[in-house]
């Protein structure tokens, strides 16, 4: 049985290149949704503006983790909080 494409992927090629990468189903979606909305250049240009999460304040960690979807963060500690936004 072949497998499902998910409809909400709007550049597969790219999202399927981010998982290969090893980019979760949720990172690998974003970016390629915005990758198709703006253009494959502007995605690269985006990054470098939010500094380093080591300066982050825990609170802006869980304000982060939660803009971008995360669950179960109340409770982490602020390394782990770095460790899941940047695996997300």
């Amino acid at each position: 049985m072949p497998e499902k494409k998910n409809p909400s992927v709007k550049d597969p090629k790219l999202y399927e290149k981010l998982r290969d990468d090893g980019a979760s189903k949720q990172k690998a979606a974003r970016i390629s949704n915005t990758a198709a909305k703006k253009g494959r250049s502007s995605v690269g240009k985006k990054g470098g503006k939010a500094g380093d999460y080591d300066d982050w304040t825990v609170a802006q960690l869980k304000a982060k983790a939660k803009e971008i979807g995360l669950t179960g963060y109340s409770s982490k500690k602020k390394s782990e909080l770095i460790s899941a936004l940047r695996n997300s």
